[in-house]
């Protein structure tokens, strides 16, 4: 598994989310899956105080056990976690961190990230209370997540303003073939400033990997099949994307996944691809994907795809 960097840090090329670990899947296949990582590779996993009201974090601790030590583990505060808090303040950050380490049971956090923008607190106050966290040694990196262009600009001023403080050395966002915001800034706004770029939902909920086809019915027991949020993603236009983007990866030997896999990390600022895994088949499916080694040509061919998919769908409609 290839290598690539969060700041000081040495992170596989595709990580583990672990949104899934004891909400869509139990205990036992959350153990199978973390253990099939190990086997491909895999070394970052990255998590949030939220994700199943901290039963993530928990299992995670739990299985990862005393081989700890030999990853790397990303976690998030911020959002509303229920019987705790929520924000960025100072107080909350300290609050929410000690919890987050109980959870994990480790004595560290490798990646601490602010999981969304408080806009009720200035920038400058969460990162002198995540600053004490790191010159204290139990946070090596910190980061952020849902962040814009003037957001991550706001951060990097009051960094700036305390010399030798830490700073945030990643950014978080959506971002896939069938999500292209970032690319609207926050992309270029990460090679400014040297941050490494985390695409989150880079499968789009698994319209990439082609188990949703146009005209054929919704496989059962997907999310897709069981609720309604995530069936408004089957548009006309994103399902005749999905098709044009098969057809290109079919027609190189290769599948979509690898493409959406791939396509992410041929972006120079891409760190590593975050995607979740319900089974111990579906983590190896997701490592082996990262294996396509795309070109500049390539990237002007596959837009040249998405644009004759969403030109499919403008004119059936």
């Amino acid at each position: 598994m290839q290598k690539r960097r969060i700041g000081s840090l040495e992170v596989s090329s595709v990580g583990v989310g672990c949104n899934n670990f004891g909400a869509r899947i139990d205990e036992v296949r959350t153990e199978e899956v973390i253990n099939a990582a190990f086997d491909e590779g895999i070394n970052f996993f990255d998590t949030a105080d939220t994700y199943a009201d901290g039963r993530s974090e928990e299992l995670l601790g739990r299985f990862l056990g005393d081989r700890r030590r030999q990853v790397i583990i990303a976690t998030k505060f911020g959002r509303d976690m229920p019987g705790q808090g929520s924000g960025a303040h100072p107080a909350y950050v300290r609050k929410a961190f000690d919890a987050s380490l109980r959870r994990l049971r480790t004595d560290y956090i490798d990646l601490y990230q602010q999981h969304i923008p408080d806009h009720d607190v200035p920038i400058a106050e969460t990162l002198g209370a995540l600053d004490e966290l790191v010159k204290a040694g139990k946070v090596r990196e910190i980061g952020c997540s849902n962040f814009s262009v003037q957001e991550l600009r706001d951060a990097e001023t009051a960094a700036e303003r305390r010399p030798g403080s830490a700073r945030f050395v990643s950014v978080q966002n959506e971002y896939s073939l069938l999500h292209r915001e970032p690319e609207d800034g926050v992309l270029d706004e990460c090679a400014r400033q040297d941050m490494a770029f985390l695409p989150f939902f880079p499968l789009k909920s698994g319209l990439l990997t082609g188990k949703y086809r146009k005209g054929k019915p919704i496989p059962q027991g997907t999310r897709v099949a069981k609720f309604e949020r995530y069936r408004e993603l089957l548009t006309d236009e994103n399902l005749d994307k999905v098709e044009a983007l098969i057809d290109y990866a079919e027609s190189r030997g290769h599948t979509i996944l690898e493409l959406a896999v791939s396509w992410l990390l041929a972006h120079a600022v891409v760190a590593s691809v975050i995607a979740g895994a319900s089974s111990a088949r579906q983590l190896a499916a997701n490592a082996r994907a990262a294996s396509w080694n795309l070109t500049a040509a390539d990237l002007e061919e596959i837009g040249a795809h998405l644009r004759a998919g969403a030109g499919k769908a403008a004119t059936t409609t």
